[in-house]
């Protein structure tokens, strides 16, 4: 596993807590020109081993990046009136997550995970272990260039969306 392992564990955790939910997974490859394992097959075969029965996971391993994932599943569960579905991704892409989700119209609670900071570390590369500073420097810019592209692309309503309170 790598450091975004914790959206499996936690979907496993939440899978013993709901004993009768779907477990949705949705990733593909993500990349046209590499190939391997998508992403919603390992994390079958993870969550299969960590107890989890296959017949509640519902996977979708066409997507490859968030605006699919959004569609995509929105497509394959057909979310009914007054349910609940979880959205557990990593912290750090919750609200592009969000905001895709809400675009298709696919309501969904935010369940964030795999924290890449305390929230503590403060400004500049001394407060910080340097490489995790300019590791999490590079995936916030990341972030914020999805967040721009898509809201330019018409594929979310605000360049920096929030909690919707």
């Amino acid at each position: 596993m790598n450091k975004a392992g914790d959206r499996f564990v936690e979907a496993a955790v939440l899978a013993r807590r709901y004993p009768d939910a779907k477990i949705v997974i949705s990733g593909g490859l993500g990349s046209v020109l590499l190939d391997g394992e998508e992403d919603a097959t390992t994390a079958a075969r993870l969550l299969t081993a960590l107890g989890v029965a296959p017949e509640r996971l519902v996977l979708e391993g066409k997507s490859r990046d968030t605006y699919e994932n959004a569609l995509f599943t929105k497509e394959l569960v057909t979310p009914g009136p007054g349910e609940k579905w979880l959205l557990v991704t990593s912290a750090f892409h919750m609200p592009r997550s969000m905001a895709l989700f809400e675009k298709t119209g696919f309501a969904v609670i935010p369940w964030p995970v795999d924290y890449r900071t305390s929230g503590k570390e403060g400004v500049g590369f001394f407060t910080d272990n340097t490489a995790d500073s300019v590791q999490n420097t590079t995936l916030a810019i990341r972030e914020w260039i999805g967040l721009v592209a898509y809201w330019l692309s018409g594929r979310i309503d605000k360049p920096f969306p929030g909690p919707a309170n």
